[in-house]
């Protein structure tokens, strides 16, 4: 345990420290949503209807621009090599690594989402929810996009790479997602689709850490 902290400790500071990913990401997020009343149209209702649809694409795609990093850097360094090395076994430092992605990127896109909201005028009761499905839903995303990021390290053109494989697997975390934000606006029940965000996250968390570990033990060859 203390070694998968320093591990996270690690990557949180080099995050730090490249700060400027992490503005890209979020800049990426509120730019982009900002387009869509410009693009649709400035009806409120129109906005209204499609605002859960547009910030779970947009934080889906900003997302992905930060995943080639994942593991790019221990690659190139060969860091990776002390890495499958070290006792605490590849699945755990793969975890630790998705958890400091995640409170790098995951996290300030959660953050700017309420205020999104209220700009395409999603309504009050639309917002919680919507906060709460990102919640569970974008750790999914950082673990599934952990599986491409370590299967096209070291390859050319590795992000366009990553976003053919992982968008795909993306596809039911954002159905369950947007559903809960327009289920709780229309009345409807809302715990069925956070069950099965919850659902996928629990499963992430179980397969996500081996077939990142045995993709990373395969570039390492």
């Amino acid at each position: 345990m203390t070694a998968l902290l320093a591990i996270l400790r690690r990557d949180l500071r080099l995050a730090l420290r490249h700060g400027a990913d992490t503005l890209v990401v979020v800049l990426f997020f509120v730019l982009t949503v900002s387009l869509f009343p410009f693009g649709v149209g400035p009806e409120p209702q129109v906005l209204a209807r499609i605002a859960s649809g547009v910030i779970w694409v947009t934080a889906l795609l900003a997302s992905l621009l930060s995943l080639e990093r994942l593991f790019q850097t221990d690659y190139e360094d060969g860091s990776l090599d002390l890495l499958l090395l070290a006792p605490t076994g590849l699945e755990g430092t793969v975890l630790a690594k998705c958890l400091a992605h995640w409170l790098t990127t995951g996290v300030p896109l959660i953050v700017a989402t309420p205020l999104l909201a209220l700009f395409l005028g999603l309504p009050a009761d639309g917002v919680g929810f919507l906060l709460l499905a990102m919640l569970l839903g974008t750790p999914t995303l950082t673990l599934v996009g952990a599986i491409g990021a370590a299967l096209v390290l070291g390859a050319r053109r590795g992000g366009v790479l990553i976003s053919l494989l992982v968008l795909p697997l993306y596809v039911p975390v954002l159905i369950f997602g947007v559903a809960a934000s327009d289920a709780a606006v229309g009345g409807f029940p809302v715990h069925p689709h956070l069950m099965v965000l919850g659902g996928f996250l629990l499963a992430a968390l179980v397969l996500a850490p081996w077939a990142s570990a045995a993709a990373l033990r395969q570039a390492a060859e």
